[in-house]
């Protein structure tokens, strides 16, 4: 059986003069249509195609090779394209727009509005359904991060402490506020790291590397940015926060504890308004 919402890689069946038609199993065979029939690799008959498979305007599968930007069981920043008593339509890169019902709302949206969205599979109607209420489909498994593991985020809305935040796909974490040195909205997606797993299972992230040796990374790249510039660097503990992110891709806290530690340990000398190795 074919995995509506998601890529299969299908044998071609038959061809005919508006397409292929590949073997998708109990559910028969799937066309194919021409305007995505690939130019570059084998078609002929018995060859195999990787295709992504969904229903089209009249409820039928159908097969294309274009890519969505999101699968079924997986999570993405979506743009609002049409509103109805229906529900909500979404740009998901495919021409039959994506579905979010008006009951899978989590707060109102209009045209233009993008939404982080979970994509599944109704179980009544085989349609590849979006929903904003996320939480059903989040922190199911253990969480088995290590402090420190480098992990991938999906924003997903601000709240009074930070930023909630998708990792991995699997759990909620959150980016606190003293955290957030760049800027983070909803849709956003960032390289993160573990900072800490509370004994309540909640998880705090960070932006940036944690730990003695991201500390012991950071000096050294200051101190090779030091080099690079004649021993001079117009950067200081008074230089704006953003101004440290954009050359160094850290707080302004961890920049000043790395720039302490190296006048510390008689490497560098720190002035109003700039840096000077020692």
């Amino acid at each position: 059986m074919a995995a509506i919402g998601r890529f299969n890689s299908l044998q071609i069946v038959k061809h005919t003069g508006f397409g292929l038609y590949l073997d998708g199993g109990p559910d028969g065979e799937i066309l194919l249509p021409n305007r995505y029939v690939p130019k570059n690799i084998p078609t002929e008959v018995d060859d195999w195609l990787n295709v992504f498979i969904y229903l089209d305007s009249e409820d039928k599968l159908i097969a294309t090779t274009e890519k969505p930007k999101v699968q079924v069981g997986e999570f993405a920043s979506l743009k609002v394209v049409e509103i109805n008593r229906i529900g909500l339509f979404l740009d998901w890169g495919l021409p039959k727009d994506l579905l979010l019902p008006h009951s899978e709302e989590k707060r109102p949206l209009n045209e233009g509005d993008y939404c982080v969205v979970h994509v599944y599979l109704d179980k009544h109607t085989r349609r590849i359904t979006a929903t904003a209420r996320l939480d059903r489909y989040l922190d199911k498994t253990p969480a088995r991060y290590k402090v420190g593991e480098a992990v991938d985020l999906l924003v997903v809305e601000p709240t009074d402490l930070g930023h909630k935040a998708i990792i991995n796909g699997k759990h909620w974490g959150l980016i606190h506020k003293n955290e957030a040195f760049k800027f983070l909205r909803g849709g956003i997606r960032e390289k993160g790291y573990i900072k800490e797993i509370r004994p309540d299972g909640k998880i705090s992230l960070s932006l940036q590397p944690v730990g003695s040796e991201a500390a012991d990374a950071l000096q050294a790249l200051i101190l090779q940015k030091l080099q690079e510039n004649q021993g001079s660097l117009p950067v200081s503990d008074k230089t704006a926060a953003d101004e440290i992110a954009r050359l160094f891709g850290v707080s302004k806290g961890n920049f000043k504890k790395a720039i302490g530690g190296l006048y510390k340990q008689g490497r560098i000398i720190i002035f109003p308004d700039r840096i000077e190795r020692a």
